[in-house]
């Protein structure tokens, strides 16, 4: 690689050329510098997002910045491993279904490596629910190693394993502040340090369904669904779920194409938005515990059905199943006969044992 500044890409960028893989990975090492200029990241970010990040960009900004995650010695779990996981930033207000889905996924025998962040879009955030549920979110390998080997299961905290986030974030702070979306607003789904073989990735924005496919095949993901959903009109979410249409598209192992998913073909009722609301990290974290259990009393109808709807789509992307239907049923004979309420009470006597 010959040496190139961030004020040369800036030039490219504001011209509306695409850079090259090369290129990219270059932008992200300097971004990644402290002695960088502040104004100059500030500056190529938002070129780059003027221009539209193209599907090259994407996956080589996102494969270097995984490149420099802190390797969490989970190989022999990786290649049968999925995160379920969304980029955030739809603004819905939601209960953290992701997480209830990786818990339904990870008691069905999936190796889950879910990947993720306190807050920051939202009244809850995973960590922020795993660690009212009594996970800590800083462990060492031999505890991660530990979970997947009895309970299929790992948290990753994001701030952890990315120490080439630090010189980023003030940037991305004033951007955000600024009301303006990076090409970081999508990295952290692609990002996740154990490098798992599947995922189920959920994105704010219908227009990058078949960009983020592209870029997870280029980046060697053995196969996935990027999805989207549109409860209303002018509502957004960065997953599946019941209320409205869903939007869908695989790659990898699945074939690369879009996916038609459709709520009665798959025996599921339609909801409104609002039985998908969820609260601060204490009101979810009991309303996860009822709707994992057998005779769950406070989750809606339409919440335990998007549980469903994603566990199903996880469960067949993981090759556990080999239909969305089968994967519904799956899930909801998992919930149904306590299998996953036992395995969240002996994770969660797991963690209080080493803590």
């Amino acid at each position: 690689m010959h040496s190139i500044s961030l004020a040369q890409l800036i030039s490219q960028l504001a011209d509306k050329r695409n850079l090259s893989a090369e290129h990219a990975q270059m932008a992200a090492a300097l971004l990644a510098q402290a002695e960088v200029d502040f104004d100059d990241k500030y500056e190529f970010l938002l070129r780059l997002a003027e221009k539209g990040v193209s599907v090259e960009e994407l996956a080589a900004i996102a494969t270097y910045f995984r490149s420099c995650a802190i390797d969490p010695g989970v190989d022999a779990w990786a290649e049968r491993a999925i995160d379920v996981c969304g980029t955030g930033g739809d603004n819905a207000g939601t209960f953290n279904i992701s997480t209830a889905v990786s818990f339904v996924v990870a008691a069905c025998g999936v190796p889950v490596f879910k990947h993720g962040n306190r807050s920051i879009t939202s009244k809850c955030g995973s960590a922020d629910l795993l660690q009212t549920l009594g996970f800590p979110l800083t462990v060492s390998r031999e505890v991660i190693q530990a979970t997947l080997a009895q309970f299929n299961y790992a948290f990753f905290f994001a701030p952890d394993f990315h120490p080439a986030f630090k010189e980023v974030m003030p940037v991305r702070r004033a951007l955000a502040e600024a009301g303006k979306r990076t090409v970081f607003n999508l990295l952290g789904p692609m990002i996740n340090p154990g490098k798992p073989a599947f995922q189920l990735m959920g994105v704010f924005d219908r227009q990058w369904l078949q960009p983020l496919a592209a870029s997870m095949d280029a980046m060697g993901s053995r196969g996935g669904w990027i999805v989207h959903g549109q409860p209303e009109p002018e509502r957004v979410l960065d997953e599946l779920s019941c209320a409205g249409r869903n939007y869908a598209y695989a790659y990898g192992e699945q074939g690369m194409g879009p996916v038609d998913i459709q709520l009665l073909e798959l025996d599921l009722e339609p909801s409104g938005l609002s039985q998908l609301l969820g609260g601060d990290a204490g009101h979810n974290g009991k309303l996860l515990l009822d709707l994992l259990s057998p005779n769950s009393k406070l989750a809606t109808q339409g919440l335990r059905a998007s549980v469903w709807l994603n566990a199903g789509a996880a469960l067949l992307v993981a090759g556990k199943v080999q239909s969305h239907q089968e994967g519904i049923e799956l899930a909801k004979a998992a919930i149904a006969s306590g299998q996953v309420s036992d395995w969240l009470h002996n994770i969660r006597t797991f963690y209080k044992s080493i803590i």
